[in-house]
């Protein structure tokens, strides 16, 4: 049976400009970058499990005297395929090799030790656990960084606040009180434990310089700019009840303050100090907050950095006696302590984007100008500028995929053997035998972590088996539960809602009906995950006003500053816009613009919604609750045992049984040498070896084996088989579909059957939604699907 035997002809007006991303690659990807298992130890990116290892060690002895440091990895060849590990109920997985360096004096022992077992990825991106299939859902959640806010207090007044999110660590938040006081709050769960923001700065002066001392001058500096004027000068200043004194202004003679430090100016207290021969003044502007600063500073009980530290120590532990030194090293360990506090790579990223400067030295703890700049901008966000945060927008929420969650996971376990490594050294005895890596380490942390993850995780699930389409939709979900993320009893209508964001992203059709709405969603068909996480969408560049073959993708951030064309907008064959206007998108608004206003255009119609969605044909003329119950219900076709191509199809169908891995594609071009139900060989020239090894695997030998799954039970009791389509001698391409699998047909997904369908009107034929006239459909077999059960005496 030669493949191919139904081509497609495609009547949409719109030609797709490129192909969707393979659909698995959300997951294959980031597995490959965490793990690095082709790539050479020495040259090996800092990133993954490497990151991990090189982020706990080196380990240090308690004395200093030993230290134990990281070298490389390896993981070894698993031992079986993972199909043979789905039939023997084992996990796909392989020996974790680390090769550890122990310094002691002058010398240096090196050896390699056994961490545990690292789960393999299949080629179609789940994991094999215990016998079974489970899939790691990607997690949607808040993004680390920088998030101004505001809130309307009970008697009508705005509070505007920011907050600081780490990946890890505490999270650090500053908020307006209804008094115009400017707090900050260092515990979420104590917000009791409140105190100024000048306070706050008085404190962090050892950051940047051990001369410092916190004085009121240092402060206002950081501010605000401080101006030495002649009296005469401050009587004709534009803004003179903005003007505001920054020191004391004393009559020597008499011991007595004529004008006191932070007090507007006027002509009377003008007067007051030339009354006492002082030629000079020095102020500060404070037009330009209306003097916020300021009223936190009268009401500031701290004047030096020795008092705001003792302060801050007295209200974040009440009872112990304040020292500098005490207080000092709790504040380091907050925010400033590596090993405890960590903005990530993300968080640096997402603040220097919003304040608009960029660290140098990509510091990963806070640092004393982010808190500043933040403070200037809320400052700015008070006298009604700068732009407000929106959490819901997918410039704010980012994915964590199986990398990035696996990884989360081995630095917990690895901490664990960081602290059980440290009792060893101090704690060994040296009468037993000599000290070398394989004492010290115990792999059982690391690999009942990994093992936990996998077997209990809300992530690590069951995998959906009914069909592929419920497969690889598995695969590309995106969830906001989970640890560190949302509850669905937390979880309000906001964070459920369709975004304008989610444009091009998350598809805002396929999402469950239950308590789950909305937390739970699908990527949509062209979206991609990028190195810092979020979600990025294809659009084809427009240059004055043509559209050009250049594809740009852009973030939920990066598309505010642009306007968008739709992918149905009229043009000619060298990319000019057809009509005076055009329909767009900006920051959410639909707007008619003319062309020379476009910068981009969408890819495909298909751009907005997921696969699923993307295999209804017509879906603009479906209601959208009833597209979201055929997204949903198209995963609970059963595969049957005859398999019919759509008669209509929307295009989505090939390549979905291709990058679901349910058909077998052939790896180079060549002549089919042998074909049986179990097995297709391919070699070049179409003949088969005379060798021992005919059956096995070879591409250096020139000998490519497929085995095809026969009549396998999948997780949802469904009956899995792959069927020949190439007959013996038969050439093939490269990438071509040489066996069908479940629910395929010609390598096309294929779900259903094409039957006749008649609709009743009233009169009772509705009755229960549908009626059943023919008896041929059970005769013929058209309905019979295979249901495997196992059964244990």
């Amino acid at each position: 049976m030669a493949a191919n035997k139904n081509e497609r002809i495609n009547y949409g007006k719109i030609k797709e400009v490129i192909e969707p991303p393979n659909l698995i690659e959300i997951q294959s990807d980031s597995y490959v970058d965490f793990l690095q298992i082709n790539t050479a130890p020495d040259k090996r990116k800092n990133e993954g499990l490497q990151a991990v290892f090189k982020e706990v060690f080196p380990i240090e002895s308690y004395d200093g005297n030993i230290m134990l440091d990281f070298h490389s990895y390896e993981i070894s060849p698993p031992k079986q395929s993972w199909l043979e590990s789905l039939e023997d109920g084992a996990t796909y997985g392989a020996a974790l090799y680390v090769t550890f360096q122990l310094k002691e004096g002058k010398g240096v022992k090196e050896e390699k030790v056994f961490m545990g077992e690292m789960p393999l990825m299949t080629p179609s991106g789940s994991f094999v656990i215990n016998g079974a299939e489970r899939v790691v859902v990607s997690q949607l959640h808040r993004s680390p960084g920088l998030a101004f806010e505001a809130s309307k207090h009970a008697n009508g007044k705005m509070l505007h606040s920011f907050r600081i999110i780490p990946d890890r660590g505490s999270w650090f938040e500053a908020q307006y009180d209804t008094s115009d006081l400017l707090y900050v709050y260092l515990d979420r769960k104590k917000r009791r434990r409140k105190f100024l923001i000048t306070t706050f700065f008085r404190a962090l002066c050892f950051l940047e310089d051990e001369k410092l001392k916190g004085t009121d001058t240092e402060i206002l500096e950081l501010f605000y700019d401080i101006e030495e004027i002649t009296l005469k000068a401050a009587e004709k200043h534009v803004n003179l009840a903005n003007l505001v004194l920054v020191e004391d202004a004393v009559d020597m003679e008499k011991n007595v303050i004529v004008a006191r430090a932070f007090e507007p100016l006027s002509k009377a207290v003008l007067k007051q100090i030339a009354a006492v021969s002082k030629d000079k003044i020095r102020v500060v502007d404070t037009t330009r907050d209306e003097g916020l600063i300021i009223k936190c500073m009268k009401k500031d009980p701290t004047h030096n950095e020795e008092e705001a530290l003792k302060e801050i120590y007295s209200r974040l532990r009440p009872g112990d006696p304040p020292t500098v030194a005490n207080s000092r090293a709790l504040l380091k360990r907050l925010f400033f302590d590596p090993k405890r506090y960590d903005l990530g790579r993300v968080g640096r990223y997402k603040i220097g984007q919003k304040l608009g400067f960029e660290d140098p030295k990509q510091s990963r703890v806070l640092t004393r100008h982010d808190l500043v700049e933040a403070t200037r901008y809320l400052l700015t966000l008070k006298m009604g500028g700068g732009v407000l945060d929106d959490i819901d927008h997918l410039g704010s929420r980012r994915v964590r995929t199986v990398g990035e969650l696996l990884s989360n996971q081995c630095r917990v376990g690895l901490a664990r053997t960081e602290r059980l490594v440290k009792e060893r050294m101090t704690l060994f005895d040296r009468e037993s035998g000599t000290m070398t890596p394989a004492k010290l380490v115990n792999p059982k942390a690391l690999s009942a972590v990994i093992r936990d993850f996998f077997g209990r995780s809300q992530l690590s699930q069951f995998m959906d088996q009914i069909n592929p389409l419920a497969e690889t939709t598995h695969k590309r979900r995106l969830s906001a539960l989970g640890p560190g993320g949302l509850s669905r009893e937390r979880a309000g209508f906001e964070v459920r809602d369709v975004h304008p964001s989610h444009y091009g992203r998350i598809c805002p059709v396929e999402t469950p009906e239950g308590p789950n709405i909305g937390l739970i969603a699908s990527l949509a068909t062209f979206a991609r995950v990028n190195d810092y996480g979020f979600l990025e969408s294809p659009y084809r560049k427009v240059e004055k006003g043509r559209v050009t073959e250049k594809i740009d993708y852009l973030t939920a951030d990066a598309e505010e500053n642009f306007t968008v064309a739709q992918a149905n907008a009229k043009i000619d064959d060298k990319g000019k816009f057809l009509t005076e206007f055009v329909t767009c998108r900006r920051r959410g608004d639909f707007i008619d613009v003319e062309p020379k206003g476009v910068h981009y255009m969408d890819v495909s119609p298909k751009q907005l919604v997921s696969v699923a969605a993307g295999l209804i044909p017509f879906l603009e003329h479906d209601d959208a609750n009833r597209a979201l119950m055929g997204s949903n219900m198209q995963r609970q076709a059963v595969p049957l045992l005859i398999t019919e191509s759509p008669l209509v199809a929307t295009g989505m169908e090939r390549r979905l049984a291709e990058d679901s891995c349910a058909v077998v594609k052939a790896e180079v071009a060549g002549k089919i040498a042998s074909v049986t139900g179990e097995r297709i060989i391919i070699t070049k020239n179409g003949e088969m070896p005379v060798s021992k090894r005919k059956f096995k695997h070879d591409p250096e030998g020139g000998i490519w084996v497929y085995e095809l799954r026969k009549f396998m039970r999948s997780n949802a009791g469904t009956c899995v088989n792959q069927k020949p389509l190439v007959h013996l001698g038969e050439s093939v391409k490269k990438g071509q579909v040489i066996a069908d699998g479940p629910c395929t047909d010609d390598g096309e997904l294929a779900l259903g059957k094409n039957v006749l369908v008649a609709f009743m009107p009233w009169n009772g034929y509705n009755f229960e939604d549908a009626i059943m006239l023919s008896q041929r459909v059970v005769k013929d077999d058209v309905f019979t699907s295979i249901h495997i059960a196992e059964y244990e005496v």
